[in-house]
């Protein structure tokens, strides 16, 4: 049996999964992370607790998904929206509040593997060895999987390609940069950029429909934008990393101009005549962080 935990912003999900990854339970609670860093660490203890006593297994290994990531040479979370988890020991305290082994992923990481192993890459493209897996919504994150497992890199950044730099015109980042990937091409970038040009304030979920309409000529300007600078953004990564595969997630990855329209201009941007990338739609959803947690 696998067991899996998604430390998200909002919820904390467990899945335990069999040898052939069918699920056998899952439960989820709220985070509530405005309680701190103690209560989180809790509740984590309080899912795991449930599976163990809802299936009757008990688990020796634990993997977890987290926002941000753990810096290797101290072993304390980093780059994380729920800050209370920054500076913290997490993997260290799991392990002596659970008594298990605990293996910890970004959870861009654990959605790039389990698209690897269970989701869309083994239907689409079976002989992958590289896959690189997009986040695409509130903000811009990725994981890379090169033969099966994680690239998590020596500092723990691997795959963030929403921190780097790809147009002056993002502005100032939080991460105290100018001009991130995840400024211009994230949906709350998007929403700004739409608002400076009508003076009108918007989601994503309106600006869509209006730019299909063809009477909005902001909305029209806002998609443009975001496919322009997708195309460019991810053709650096190809540049560099060259994967077989690149599967977009998130929510702004369910938006169908993104493959009519984006996804071609990959091309201007590359190092080479073509692009034989493929460009997939992911397969398991919400539940693919989870998931991923669980084959850590």
């Amino acid at each position: 049996m696998k067991f899996g935990i998604d430390l998200g912003g909002t919820k904390i999900e467990g899945v335990v999964m069999d040898d052939r990854g069918a699920v056998v339970e899952r439960r989820r609670i709220p985070t509530e992370r405005e309680k701190g860093y103690d209560h989180i660490i809790g509740g984590i203890k309080r899912v795991v607790d449930q599976l163990e006593e809802v299936t009757g297994v008990t688990a020796e290994r634990v993997g977890v998904g987290t926002p941000g990531t753990i810096d290797p040479p101290t072993g304390l979370m980093k780059n994380s929206n729920t800050v209370v988890l920054n500076g913290k020991p997490l993997g260290r305290d799991l392990e002596k509040l659970l008594g298990k082994s605990v293996t910890l992923a970004n959870d861009a990481n654990c959605f790039a593997v389990a698209e690897t192993l269970m989701g869309c890459v083994p239907e689409e493209a079976p002989d992958a060895k590289v896959v690189f897996g997009v986040i695409l919504g509130t903000g811009t994150g990725g994981g890379v999987v090169v033969n099966q497992k994680i690239v998590a890199g020596a500092q723990g950044i691997g795959g963030e390609w929403g921190h780097t730099f790809l147009d002056h015109s993002g502005g100032y980042c939080y991460c105290g940069r100018v001009g991130c990937t995840e400024q211009i091409i994230a949906g709350p970038a998007l929403e700004r950029y739409y608002l400076r040009m009508s003076g009108h304030k918007l989601s994503m979920r309106d600006i869509v429909p209006r730019h299909r309409g063809g009477n909005d000529p902001a909305a029209t300007r806002t998609i443009d934008r975001f496919l322009h600078f997708f195309a460019k953004g991810i053709a650096n990564i190809i540049n560099v990393l060259d994967p077989d595969v690149v599967v977009l997630g998130g929510g702004l990855g369910n938006i169908d101009e993104l493959y009519d329209r984006g996804v071609p201009q990959v091309v201007d941007h590359l190092f080479n005549p073509r692009r034989d990338t493929k460009f997939l739609k992911p397969k398991l959803g919400d539940s693919a962080g989870v998931f991923g947690a669980a084959l850590l």
